[in-house]
């Protein structure tokens, strides 16, 4: 299993500066900065500065989502076969993956 704690941690970095990356090229595009040049006029600077910073948050999110499952692969908690608090279904009383001819008799669902 994965560390919860690094999942929440790179699901809420990688929403943030996602829309931190995109939301003010939407505005500079809005205010009239076009798209693809080399050079910008000054009064895009604050707006690019912000997207980039948030353009290399959101990379190293992906680092840390990458680190996350590594790290999981190479030695973490493994998982019980039943993997949700409260799950009392029928599916979740039998091992992962489950048998052929999993029942020998009709179990009683409730």
């Amino acid at each position: 299993m994965y560390s919860e704690k690094l999942g929440k941690l790179h699901f809420w970095l990688t929403a943030i500066s996602f829309n931190l990356t995109f939301i003010p090229q939407f505005f500079l595009g809005l205010a009239g900065m076009p798209r693809r040049i080399p050079d910008y006029a000054l009064q895009f600077a604050e707006f690019n500065m912000i997207s980039s910073i948030a353009a290399f948050v959101l990379g190293f999110s992906q680092l840390l989502f990458v680190y996350n499952i590594v790290s999981c692969a190479r030695g973490g908690k493994k998982a019980t076969d039943q993997v949700w608090e409260g799950a009392k279904g029928l599916e979740w009383t039998l091992p992962s993956p489950p048998p052929y001819h999993s029942f020998t008799e009709q179990p009683t669902v409730k």
